[in-house]
């Protein structure tokens, strides 16, 4: 019998890798859903690739084009994720999310019920809204699996173990672009630089995140929230090579150091295949990178962000949605060569500090509106003191 699945963000780097995987496999495979915010054209060649029968489009304009195109054909098109239950007439096997921003967590959690397993590969929905995803999870006894390397790594290494079992997780940053680049460089760091990511190819948002190293503070936020671990417990290593990617430490005496190749095919394969007979061709491992691990303890005058790891409660807090908010809205105006590349940390810095947001320290989301609203009035602010 084939297993029904559905890509949540199938035009964007997950989903395509997750669907090219399925691709060679599509005997063993029916898609019950596949979804994107623009991309119309890539959206429809997929389905028509894997006989797809329904899609979500949130782009107005794109939803109105998609829709045209699919007339007299069985495609059923959606402009949003207000019709679920018209798709799914029962549990399906599979749901990869992969919507990048706050943005994902209202159809992750939606769909929750419609599945029996869902790997999550959107940082932010985890950051903020991950009590609300755990209660959902419970709820429907749902199977969850994260997605992101370091904290598949982690998940994969728990199997045999408990999170009061660990002394310490380690997560590995590889530095990004400027891991050897003077300080005195700085202020003058174009666009063009912050997106020369040297080991992974990732869009335009993410390398900033990592070339500010942010995306390190959210991974330890994830670990904190998945894995039920004091934050204290949880550090970061620079590491170049971007071959380690999670090192735990249990408190029996042994340590697990996880490696793989400087690719999101692995962890993505193993959402869906793990304990199956299918294989991933990979590399052989690599010698001279493990006799050179390079591991070193992260430069905060580099890396300023992983200060922000002091100001965090240890509680589910709305504080991590002023976080994620406002470094969404410095990014932008980054990319978009309003700020400098320096003036992101500095402004997120100054943004977090203000008394008006310090309050959401204590303050547990109750539902997705609560972190929406609070997004929108942090851009909102922004905007306004025109930083």
């Amino acid at each position: 019998m084939k297993k029904k699945i559905a890509i949540l963000g199938s035009t964007g780097s997950i989903g395509k890798t997750l669907f090219n995987l399925i691709l060679r496999e599509k005997k063993n495979f029916e898609f019950s859903l596949l979804t994107a915010n623009k991309s119309h054209k890539i959206l429809l060649k997929q389905a028509k690739a894997l006989n797809v029968k329904n899609l979500i489009i949130t782009n107005k304009k794109d939803y109105e084009i998609l829709k045209q195109k699919t007339n007299n054909t069985k495609i059923r098109v959606f402009n949003d994720f207000t019709q679920l239950d018209k798709i799914f007439k029962k549990k399906i096997d599979y749901v990869m999310s992969s919507i990048s921003g706050i943005h994902g967590l209202e159809p992750t959690i939606k769909i929750i019920k419609f599945t029996k397993k869902i790997a999550i590969a959107n940082k932010e929905s985890i950051i903020c809204g991950w009590n609300l995803i755990q209660s959902q999870l419970n709820k429907h006894k749902t199977e969850f699996i994260p997605v992101d390397s370091e904290h598949f790594s982690i998940w994969y290494g728990l199997k045999n173990y408990k999170s009061k079992d660990l002394e310490n997780i380690f997560l590995t940053a590889s530095g990004g672009p400027f891991y050897k680049t003077s300080l005195s460089k700085f202020k003058k760091i174009k666009v063009s630089d912050a997106l020369k990511h040297p080991n992974w190819k990732m869009g335009k948002k993410i390398s900033t995140d990592s070339a500010t190293m942010i995306n390190k503070v959210y991974e330890v936020i994830e670990a904190r929230k998945l894995f039920d671990i004091n934050y204290k417990k949880i550090k970061i290593l620079t590491h170049p090579k971007s071959y380690v990617h999670a090192i735990l430490k249990f408190n029996n005496g042994l340590t697990n150091v996880i490696v793989h190749d400087t690719t999101m095919k692995i962890p993505i394969f193993n959402t869906l295949f793990l304990n199956s007979d299918r294989k991933l061709k990979t590399n052989k491992v690599d010698i001279d990178i493990l006799n050179n691990l390079n591991l070193n303890n992260v430069n905060s005058k580099r890396f300023p962000m992983i200060k922000l790891l002091d100001f965090l409660p240890d509680n589910h807090s709305l504080y991590e949605t002023v976080i994620v908010a406002a470094n969404d809205k410095l990014v932008e105006l980054f990319l978009n060569n309003k700020i400098k590349f320096t003036d992101i940390q500095k402004n997120l810095f100054k943004i977090i500090k203000k008394n008006e947001f310090q309050k959401f320290k204590k303050i547990s989301p109750k539902n997705i509106t609560d972190i929406t609203n609070l997004n929108d009035y942090v851009r909102l602010k922004i905007d306004k003191n025109n930083i």
